[in-house]
């Protein structure tokens, strides 16, 4: 009987370390969000750009210039959007589409990132500061790290293209007002 209460006694002094002992997910994860921001890039969790979608979700984001902010887009995973959208490729489609054509290049490089991404990527979304990748970090940091040069390529593409003018410091003569 005293071997039972040592043994109980034992347990339960273990129980609460093996509680604080990281999951294979977070043993995953953590390596991941470590490479992205060596990378250079932002990770933010929050609610993402989906429809009814109240779960805060991993974004991955490259940040354009402050003084080239990008164009306005959102593309979704054709498994999350509903088939009224406009396809736009591969298993993708446009919630929102630029206002202006893309350029070629940045056109090419958007299209062949979307064929590469994972099938837990379901959100590219691109506003005046960066272009964000929603998804639920499904791959390694080794894999990941094969997406970041192709992003910052498009972000280089896109950079400049705001939908709306940039607005332009005034530098009117204090002194004489012209």
């Amino acid at each position: 009987m005293v071997w039972l209460v040592i043994l109980a006694a034992l347990l339960l002094m273990i129980a609460p370390v093996m509680w604080l002992k990281p999951s294979p997910r977070q043993r995953r994860i953590v390596p991941l969000r470590n490479a992205a921001a060596r990378a250079g890039v932002k990770v933010v969790l929050e609610k993402p750009p989906l429809h009814g979608s109240g779960t805060a979700m991993p974004g991955y984001r490259w940040s354009y210039p402050a003084a080239a902010p990008g164009p306005r887009f959102l593309l979704v995973r054709a498994s999350e959007a509903s088939d009224v959208l406009k396809p736009c490729v591969a298993d993708w489609r446009w919630r929102i589409e630029p206002l202006r054509p893309l350029p070629e290049p940045a056109r090419e490089a958007l299209e062949s990132l979307l064929t590469r991404l994972p099938q837990d990527a379901l959100v590219v979304e691109s506003d005046e500061a960066a272009i964000t990748l929603w998804w639920w970090e499904s791959q390694t940091a080794e894999r990941f790290l094969t997406y970041v040069e192709d992003f910052r390529l498009l972000r280089d593409a896109l950079a400049g293209r705001a939908d709306r003018p940039v607005a332009r410091p005034d530098f009117k003569d204090r002194a004489t007002g012209d």
